[in-house]
């Protein structure tokens, strides 16, 4: 089952700059004005977002090497295409949407910029009504809107099969909410994995670590595209 945990850190530098004793020299002038361009180009320099994954364990990394898992692939992916981030582990196995909803405002408290929301796939092993779905997500997408922060939403495929009926229905809460709150969507987490049991664990629901960097490269230019329409960052 798509069923606990969390992280995140970083840390600060300080500088400190020592006059020179000595009067200037060719060389000290250089060192300083090289200095000083380094100084100042740091300190324009748009700091990292912060991306928070919000989700189940397909975002927590279910039972794979820390280093593999989702957030800290697409992390790795978006730093090396030029897109400085921090993305942060929200994810919790076996959440269902009501769950995100009953811990969202607690998570918000690391104040992301962008929210890639990631749930539903418990809620459809679990056989819940896709309305209930759709009232949750909903509902957290209402609460980012009033914070004022921009949201990706992901969809899923059914993982169990409930009937076309129930199909037609869960798939569609996803695109009906994309096209209303008119946000960025990818319309299955799973897209190019599910079914291939050379990216999945032996359960066939979850993705090995070879089928999480197919994730991360499938979904990457979604993300970074969404980045580059966010306001401009202050250090």
């Amino acid at each position: 089952m798509l069923l606990p945990f969390f992280s995140l850190l970083r840390n600060d530098s300080l500088l400190t700059v020592r006059r020179l004793a000595a009067g200037p020299t060719l060389a000290s002038l250089f060192l300083g004005c090289a200095f000083c361009a380094t100084a100042g180009d740091s300190l324009s320099a748009p700091r990292p977002r912060k991306i928070l994954a919000f989700g189940d364990s397909l975002v927590a990394g279910f039972a794979v090497p820390r280093k593999a898992g989702f957030t800290v692939q697409l992390e790795k992916s978006l730093a090396a295409a030029g897109f400085p981030a921090e993305v942060i582990n929200a994810g919790i196995p076996g959440d269902t949407s009501a769950g995100g909803r009953a811990r969202l405002a607690q998570t918000l408290s690391v104040e992301p910029d962008l929210v890639l929301l990631e749930l539903g796939a418990n809620d459809n092993l679990l056989g819940l009504p896709p309305a209930e779905l759709e009232a949750n997500l909903e509902a957290i997408i209402q609460i980012l809107e009033q914070r004022h922060i921009p949201v990706l939403l992901t969809g899923i495929e059914p993982l169990r099969d409930l009937g076309k009926s129930y199909r037609t229905e869960f798939t569609g809460v996803f695109s009906r909410l994309a096209q209303k709150h008119q946000m960025p969507f990818y319309p299955d987490f799973l897209a190019g994995v599910a079914g291939r049991p050379e990216l999945n664990k032996n359960d066939g629901i979850h993705p090995n670590p070879k089928g999480v960097k197919e994730i991360v490269r499938r979904i990457l230019p979604l993300v970074m595209e969404t980045l580059q329409k966010l306001p401009a960052s202050t250090p």
